[in-house]
């Protein structure tokens, strides 16, 4: 004699809750990438609209600096927050809340802190602001998620393709919204990321779960039982990344002025220079992510870039004077090798705080990154103006070998 069926209520009981095998992890990194590039979109395109935003708004330039500068300071000053919330509720929540209130504020900004709405500096300051803040939950939020889904032996691959995420974003950004703010106003300039960040808000929401395993093992959870804010060794790998940033924002800012001033060179050689340092960076990344997961090393790995890193810059600053050729060249390989580092180091910070400390570790991480990015730009011109682009470069080239002995030794052994 058959079973009844159960339907209704009984039915819902009785069905087995949906279970997520190891292959949707792809998909959990992919919605990661989303969720990155969208804020970086953000993030890089708002900037580069500063001439029609310095116009539209009525700012003056250095007005224009301290707007702009905003966004890299709402990151800074939110990260660890992000990081502690997400080692609390959990990554997906912390995504979700983080993409939908950075799209609802800029679909706000884009309804009325536009030029048209005669938004004043503090409004538009304070939306800026709050931009970098919110959208600064995707860096601990979507990092843990990979975490928590790859294991030891292709984290370094996948959370180099998240950083990835970061430039590919960016160059979207950049080549999108400085057309829409020329073309159709800064409406549409605000209104498209924040289209792209509900977008990942959705897919977040669709594919973003936890996995069926076991505890992590004890080796993994071995930074859990005290805070990564408490430790040393991460602090010291969280400060490297810092003056790792120097070089790399360095380059990214100021080699359209240098090449201009110093060189009498166009904007296309200046593109061409940091599209190489850009485009050859992401390649780098998941090179050395993919080398790290074979090879293991991660630590010995992010000293060595940083070594390598400092000689390039150093060679930009003897060559400042060289034929230009030369002098890009050792700028686009500077440029490049500062953004090699970035999936190692935010893999091997969040194994060293273990899988319930990941989110904390990756908000500090975050922290000193963010900071470089908005210091570097504001300590620039003040040694441009009194000493000389040489000294420029010779700095970003001293941050990187300051990096190196900041690098904890002893690495974990890799476990496959």
């Amino acid at each position: 004699m058959a079973l009844p069926v159960p339907t209704g209520t009984a039915a819902a009981s009785a069905r087995a809750p949906r279970r997520y095998g190891p292959r949707h992890r792809w998909i959990v990194l992919t919605v990661g990438v989303a969720a990155q590039a969208s804020f970086s979109a953000m993030f890089s395109g708002i900037p580069v609209t500063g001439i029609a935003m310095r116009a539209g708004y009525g700012l003056s330039t250095g007005t224009l600096g301290l707007v702009l500068g905003c966004l890299g300071l709402g990151v800074a000053v939110s990260d660890i927050v992000w990081g502690l919330l997400t080692d609390r509720f959990g990554d997906r929540r912390i995504l979700l809340v983080g993409l939908v209130s950075t799209g609802s504020l800029l679909a706000l900004m884009a309804a009325a802190v536009t030029p048209g709405d005669r938004a004043g500096v503090p409004m538009l300051a304070a939306c800026m602001l709050a931009a970098g803040a919110l959208g600064g939950s995707v860096n601990a939020s979507s990092g843990r998620a990979i975490m928590t889904w790859f294991t030891d032996g292709n984290r370094g691959f996948a959370m180099s393709i998240r950083q990835t995420a970061i430039p590919a974003g960016g160059a979207v950004g950049v080549a999108l919204l400085p057309w829409l703010a020329s073309a159709y106003g800064f409406r549409a300039a605000y209104a498209v990321p924040a289209a792209l960040c509900l977008l990942s808000a959705a897919a977040a929401w669709r594919w973003l779960h936890g996995p069926d395993q076991e505890p992590a093992p004890a080796a993994e959870r071995a930074g859990a039982g005290r805070s990564p804010l408490l430790r040393w060794d991460v602090w010291r790998l969280a400060l490297a990344s810092g003056l790792l940033t120097v070089p790399q924002f360095a380059v990214l800012s100021f080699t359209a002025v240098f090449l201009h001033d110093a060189k009498g060179a166009g904007v296309a050689l200046a593109s061409l220079t940091v599209l190489i340092a850009q485009l050859g960076g992401g390649a780098a990344r998941i090179w050395t992510g993919r080398h790290s997961d074979r090879h293991g090393g991660r630590r010995t790995l992010i000293r060595g870039i940083g070594t390598l890193t400092a000689v390039a810059m150093a060679g930009a600053a003897v060559l400042t004077h060289a034929p230009t050729p030369l002098t890009v060249a050792a700028l686009a390989l500077g440029g490049l090798l500062a953004n090699a580092w970035h999936g190692v180091a935010y893999t091997e910070i969040a194994a060293m705080a273990g899988a319930d400390r990941a989110g904390t570790a990756l908000g500090l991480e975050g922290t000193t990154v963010f900071a470089a990015a908005f210091l570097t730009p504001l300590l620039i011109p003040v040694v441009l103006d009194t000493a000389s682009w040489q000294a420029v470069w010779a700095l970003a080239a001293a941050a990187p070998l300051l990096a190196v002995p900041l690098v904890p030794r002893g690495p974990r052994p890799l476990r496959r």
